[in-house]
């Protein structure tokens, strides 16, 4: 086959790869273990079809998100920073504060650290939906409980 010649090769999703949905119970949960194993089923390293340049992980559905633990005294020591893109405007917030006003945001955060970066890793984290309460809104995709 010349290089100008499309590959005739169908990646996962063209082959038809069939992606489960898994909802996670964040209540009274870690962050960072429960962290670390929604990383491993978005990214599908838990399928013996695993393959590390495509995304052939399943959906997870978070719920829950304000009622985590951080183990120690990580809820006060724990640091979250962000600069605005002014001089000298780096921000700060502790992980207590940010718990208290964006919950998603700190999971997000912790499972993103976990994923590899660029576009495929982007890709993946689009299939990370999270909630702070217990309603969530993909009932119809009919998840299963995520064993931990």
């Amino acid at each position: 086959m010349s290089m100008y010649q499309k590959s005739s090769v169908l990646t996962k999703e063209q082959a038809g790869a069939q992606r489960n949905w898994f909802v996670v119970d964040l209540n009274e949960q870690i962050l960072g273990r429960v962290a670390t194993r929604i990383a491993t089923v978005l990214r599908g390293k838990h399928k013996p079809a695993y393959t590390p340049n495509q995304d052939c992980g399943d959906f997870v559905v978070v719920v829950n998100a304000s009622k985590l633990k951080l183990s120690g005294q990580k809820s006060l020591q724990k640091k979250y920073r962000y600069h605005t893109g002014y001089i000298g405007h780096l921000r700060e917030t502790t992980a207590e504060k940010m718990q208290a006003e964006k919950p998603e945001e700190m999971v997000r955060k912790a499972v993103w650290g976990m994923m590899p970066k660029g576009v495929l890793g982007r890709q993946m984290m689009r299939k990370l939906k999270i909630y702070s309460g217990q309603e969530h809104e993909h009932g119809a995709q009919q998840p299963k409980a995520l064993a931990f």
